[in-house]
């Protein structure tokens, strides 16, 4: 049985998401390492359901099902993450979080330490 599925698109490799998620660990602002985090799990689930797709005991309704649901989510988390790299002006061609960023966690470790 032919399954089509919207089309799977990757826009960041997964070392980009690997930089992301290490900014956000270094500077203590999760959130965008929250949704670079939440891409890896749905590449891991899409390549999962591609296997089972593959597999001929299973049932291709199913994993078709979850894969064209995991495809629509890993494309509205990239937009997502396109939004947020944009709005806080992160350096796209590095993936460094901006200085403003930076600094602003910063003078907030210093603040607690008062």
């Amino acid at each position: 049985m032919e399954v089509q599925l919207m089309q799977y698109e990757e826009r960041y490799t997964d070392a980009e998401l690997a930089q992301i998620i290490e900014q956000g660990l270094i500077y203590m602002c999760a959130c965008p390492a929250q949704v670079a985090d939440a891409m890896r799990k749905l590449r891991e689930l899409y390549r999962y359901q591609q296997n089972c797709l593959a597999g001929l005991d299973n049932n291709p309704m199913v994993h078709a099902a979850i894969l064209q649901s995991t495809v629509q989510s890993h494309a509205i988390m990239q937009d997502c993450l396109d939004t947020v790299i944009e709005l806080e002006k992160w350096d796209r061609a590095t993936l460094e979080m901006p200085a403003n960023l930076r600094q602003r966690q910063l003078q907030e470790l210093l603040s607690k330490d008062d």
